[in-house]
C-alpha cells in the first residue's frame, strides 16, 4: 500500500511536474509566436500615386484661386496624355495598374485626392477671340466626374515641403533680426547694402520700362502684343514661372490703325513734354546735393547720437528755465529798488525831498549844480 500509494504519490507528483512543464512549453511556445501587434496603417496606394504625379515635371499643371484658396490645378487632357506617356507610374498601383486613365481619375475623385472645378469667366471677353487656355479663378464644378474636354482638376491634399523650404524657414528670422540691426552696422556695411537696394531696385525698374517700351513699339508699329517676362507681374505665378523669358502667344484680335496712330501721337506728345520741361546741370546738381545730404543723414544715424541729441535738448530747456527763473528774480530786485520806501509816519521819501528843498537854500543849490 505505501508503494501504491508512494507510486500514486510520486505518479501524482509526477503529474502535477508534468503539467508545470507542459504549461512551461505552451508558455515558451506562445512567447516565441509572434504577438498580435499594432501594425501602422497601410499608406493608400492612390495617395501615392497621386503624390508621384503631382511631383512629376512632364505634368503641365498651374496655380489658380480656388474659392478664396490657391490650388495647383492641372486639365483633364494633359493627365491622360502623360499617363500615356508614362504608364510606369501605374507600377504603383499594384493590382489596379491595368485601369484607364478616366476610371483612375475617377478613383481620386472618389477618394478626394482631386477636385474637379470649372471657369468663373465662362464668356469671352472683349478683345479677345476665345477664353483663357489657364483661368486664374476657378469654382467648384457640380458633376464630380472625370472629363477631358475643357475640365480642370484641382490637387486637395498639401504637397510635401522641399528641403529649400525648410532651410529658408529658419533663415527669415535671422534675416529679420538683421534688418532691426541695421543702424548699429560699420559704415562700409550701410554703404554695401544701401547701394545693393538701390540697384536692385533700379535694375527692377529697368526692367519694367523696358518690357513697356518693347511691348508699346511692336504694338504701335506691328499690331502684336509680346511680353518678355510675361509673368513678371503676376501674382499666383511660382518662382519659375516668374522668370520665364519666352513670351505668350497673342490670343487677342489685332488692333485698329486708328487705335494705333492715337497712341502713338499720345507718345510722341509726352516724349515732347518731357523733353521741353527736362531739369537743366544746376536744378540736377541740387537735386543730387540734397539726395546725397538725406542718405548720409539715414547712414549717420546711430542710437547714441540720438540720446545725445536728446540730453541735449533736455540740457537746454533746463537752462532756458533757470535763465527765466533768474531773469524774473533780476526783474523784481530791480522793481524793488525802484520802488520809493513809505515812510513810517505814512509819508514817501518824495514828499521828505520836497520839504527839504522848500526849507533849505543849500539843497537847491546843489540841485542846480547837478
Amino acid at each position: 500500500m505505501k508503494r501504491i500509494s508512494s507510486g500514486g504519490g510520486g505518479g501524482g507528483s509526477g503529474g502535477a511536474t508534468g503539467d508545470k512543464k507542459r504549461g512551461k512549453r505552451s508558455y515558451g511556445d506562445s512567447a516565441t509566436d509572434n504577438p498580435p501587434k499594432k501594425q501602422a496603417a497601410k499608406k493608400d496606394i492612390f495617395q501615392i500615386f497621386a503624390e508621384k504625379v503631382r511631383d512629376h515635371k512632364d505634368l503641365e499643371s498651374r496655380w489658380g484661386i480656388l474659392q478664396e484658396t490657391r490650388v495647383e490645378y492641372f486639365r483633364g487632357k494633359d493627365f491622360v496624355k502623360f499617363l500615356r506617356n508614362h504608364p510606369e507610374l501605374k507600377d504603383v498601383l499594384e493590382s489596379d495598374k491595368n485601369l484607364e486613365s478616366e476610371d483612375i481619375a475617377n478613383t481620386l475623385l472618389r477618394k478626394n485626392l482631386i477636385v474637379r472645378c470649372d471657369r468663373v469667366v465662362k464668356t469671352v471677353r472683349p478683345g479677345k477671340r476665345k477664353l483663357s487656355t489657364w483661368p486664374a479663378h476657378l469654382e467648384i464644378f457640380s458633376d464630380q466626374l472625370f472629363s477631358d474636354n475643357d475640365a480642370f482638376f484641382a490637387w486637395t491634399f498639401v504637397n510635401r515641403r522641399p528641403l529649400w523650404q525648410t532651410l529658408l524657414s529658419f533663415v527669415w528670422p535671422v534675416l529679420t533680426l538683421a534688418i532691426c540691426l541695421f543702424p548699429v552696422y560699420p559704415h562700409q556695411v550701410k554703404l554695401l547694402i544701401l547701394y545693393f537696394c538701390a540697384g536692385l531696385l533700379l535694375v527692377i525698374l529697368c526692367v519694367l520700362l523696358l518690357r513697356a517700351l518693347v511691348f508699346g513699339t511692336l504694338w504701335i508699329v506691328l499690331g502684336k502684343r509680346v511680353w518678355f517676362f510675361p509673368n513678371i507681374l503676376a501674382e499666383e505665378a511660382t518662382l519659375k514661372e516668374l522668370f520665364q523669358f519666352l513670351p505668350k502667344k497673342d490670343e487677342c484680335e489685332r488692333p485698329k490703325w486708328t487705335a494705333r496712330l492715337f497712341f502713338a501721337l499720345v507718345a510722341a506728345l509726352i516724349i515732347l513734354l518731357l523733353r521741353h520741361h527736362a531739369p537743366d546741370e544746376a536744378a540736377r546738381a541740387r537735386y543730387q546735393k540734397r539726395v546725397y545730404n538725406i542718405i548720409d543723414d539715414v547712414l549717420e544715424w546711430s542710437p547714441r547720437l540720438a540720446l545725445s541729441g536728446m540730453m541735449e535738448k533736455q540740457s537746454g530747456v533746463n537752462l532756458t528755465d533757470s535763465e527765466n527763473n533768474v531773469t524774473d528774480s533780476s526783474k523784481a530786485s530791480s522793481e524793488s529798488i525802484m520802488e520809493p520806501p513809505e515812510d513810517t509816519e505814512g509819508g514817501t521819501m518824495s514828499d521828505l525831498n520836497e520839504t527839504e528843498e522848500g526849507t533849505n537854500p543849500d539843497y537847491h543849490y546843489e540841485a542846480e549844480d547837478h
